[in-house]
Order: C-alpha cells, then sequence, then structure tokens
C-alpha cells in the first residue's frame, strides 16, 4: 500500500492563506485525498496543499484566496496550491489584517499579519475592520461622486492619497475626506 503524506483533519481550521493558481496537469501523478460535499478536491503533499475549486474566499470557517494565474484562465474549476506554511491562524477577534492596493490592476486586498512581506507600515485591523476598509478603498477607486465637493481635481492623485491613509492610519473616512476640503 502506497504511503501518502496527510495533514490532521484540524489543520485548516480557522486559517487565512492565499493560493496561487497552478495549472492542471500540476497534479496529474496525485491522488485525490479529500472530497469535499460542496465539489472541491484536495491532494496533500510534503510541501502543501492543492486545492481544485469552483469557490474561493470564505470557506466554513477559514479565508482562502486564489492569485490567477497570468493571463487569466477562463475555467470554472481552478487548482490552487498553497505551502504548508503560508496557512495562517484566523480569529475575529485579534487585529490579523492589513490592506495592500495595486492601482494598476486596480484591486484592493487584505493580507495577513504573518505573511513575510509585511513590512509592518500598514495598520493592522480585525476582519470585521478590514471588510469596512477594503469596503471604502474599493469605492473611492471605483466611483466618482466622492469627490465632486473636494477642491482638488485631480482624482488619481486624491484616489491613491485618501486610498494610503485607509490603509496607513486609523483615522474615519469622513476625517480623510475633511482634510482634502
Amino acid at each position: 500500500m502506497e504511503n501518502y503524506f496527510r495533514p490532521s483533519p484540524n489543520s485548516f481550521k480557522n486559517t487565512f492563506c492565499v493560493f496561487q493558481e497552478m495549472p492542471m496537469e500540476n497534479t496529474n501523478n496525485l491522488k485525490i485525498q479529500y472530497d469535499s460535499k460542496s465539489g472541491s478536491k484536495y491532494y496533500y503533499t510534503e510541501l502543501g496543499m492543492y486545492r481544485l475549486s469552483n469557490h474561493w474566499g470564505r470557506l466554513a470557517n477559514s479565508k482562502w484566496r486564489l492569485e490567477p494565474l497570468q493571463p487569466e484562465t477562463s475555467l470554472k474549476f481552478k487548482l490552487g496550491f498553497a505551502l504548508w506554511e503560508n496557512f495562517y491562524p484566523d480569529n475575529a477577534i485579534e487585529e490579523l489584517y492589513y490592506l495592500e492596493v495595486n492601482f494598476e490592476k486596480n484591486t484592493v486586498n487584505y493580507q495577513h499579519k504573518n505573511n513575510p512581506q509585511y513590512d509592518g507600515k500598514a495598520f493592522l485591523r480585525t476582519t470585521f475592520e478590514t471588510t469596512k476598509r477594503i469596503k471604502q478603498v474599493r469605492n473611492i477607486m471605483y466611483l466618482t461622486s466622492w469627490a465632486k465637493y473636494l477642491e482638488n481635481d485631480d482624482i488619481d492623485y486624491l484616489r491613491e492619497n485618501i486610498s494610503a491613509e485607509l490603509i496607513y492610519s486609523n483615522k474615519t473616512l469622513e476625517q480623510i475626506k475633511k482634510e482634502f476640503m
């Protein structure tokens, strides 16, 4: 009988993880080790986990995000891989999350403070506070109605500076807008 690496079933409860999308061929020689009721398939290796799924984000008691391949694939089911060390603890009480904005791609995402790329500058928040800030930053990035009462006509300048204040401070959006009036 073949010997397969298998983590503890409770290893993934209350975790945050960012998976990297991989080509489907990466699991050709692997055996499915867990098939969930929702249709996701899991392959475990000594280095990490492959997950084949058509849904990402909030999963039961965990937050797992998929970073897509470039260029993005049109497949409904996507294969993601994450190293074991990239599964970080999650809960609703601690200030575990910070925001990252990519103005070139016009995106905002949250990351875990245990991410080795965290430089300690972005403000840490709870899950609830993070969700609220993401919505505010997205509104600043995608909408224009908020800018009509501000004195600066350079919307790109305003977007970058207001978003930065939302990420790097604990000021309210109203306080930040007043600074630009």
